[in-house]
């Protein structure tokens, strides 16, 4: 998997993702990273790449030149026109699934915006996927970017040393994941859950699912619309709802 970074913060791109697993799936060869500076396509001598907006307004746009430029450097050595990822609250919200498909791609571009947006006109030109992840407003795009390439590696054949690390992680079945453990087995007079300490795989495997329907009702009952549930898990659902109703 290959991902590019069209930005004016490389620095910040490099350093971030350059850490923990991420990192080591770069030096691995699993995915490669390149940070492409926007500012090096700046058509003017004072490097430059944004100016007032047309029809008045606060703030600044990024030009379309640059940015095109920047894309086009890149675009013009693949097979095929890319994926490019939009990183933008008006886009559509990233979600688990979004990054188990995009982890199939053999490439990925990201443009991060800065200042008050890019110009519409490159945007309708090269942007296939504008992507939100949340409801709120950043300084630009390189945190969401960060955020998004993070995930979409983790399900990249080879990054995780445990495979079943990604497989069974919260928003997995569309349910949360289960509460998790470790020594001391008495922690500040908590004890761990007995059935994790009885070595009866079964039943742990039982315990767990059952955790995940319970926890996810209780936060994010909104992904239970989409889970796949046992009868009893149904009613286990709805019997944390009901209790969630009368409190």
């Amino acid at each position: 998997m290959k991902f590019h970074v069209l930005t004016l913060f490389p620095e910040m791109i490099l350093q971030g993702l350059n850490t923990s697993i991420t990192g080591r799936a770069i030096d691995s060869g699993y995915i490669s990273l390149e940070a492409v500076n926007i500012r090096d396509f700046a058509e003017n001598k004072h490097n430059r790449v944004d100016d007032y907006p047309y029809g008045g307004g606060a703030g600044m746009v990024m030009q379309a030149g640059p940015v095109c430029k920047a894309y086009e450097s890149v675009a013009g050595d693949m097979e095929k026109k890319p994926r490019v990822i939009y990183l933008t609250p008006q886009g559509s919200v990233f979600t688990q699934a979004m990054a188990k498909e995009l982890a199939g791609e053999e490439e990925l571009v990201f443009l991060c915006g800065h200042y008050e947006g890019i110009d519409e006109r490159v945007l309708e030109e090269i942007v296939t996927d504008p992507v939100s992840i949340g409801d709120y407003v950043l300084t630009g795009g390189e945190l969401p970017a960060m955020v998004m390439i993070d995930a979409i590696s983790r399900l990249v054949p080879g990054v995780l040393s445990n495979e079943e690390s990604a497989q069974f992680e919260s928003f997995q079945d569309s349910l949360l994941e289960y509460p998790q453990y470790t020594r001391p087995a008495v922690w500040r007079e908590k004890e761990v859950p007995p059935v994790l300490l009885s070595g009866h795989h079964q039943n742990v495997e039982k315990w767990r699912r059952e955790q995940s329907v319970i926890r996810t009702a209780k936060r994010r009952p909104d992904l239970l619309k989409t889970a796949e549930l046992t009868p009893s898990e149904q009613a286990l659902a709805e019997k944390m709802l009901a209790k969630k109703e009368d409190l």
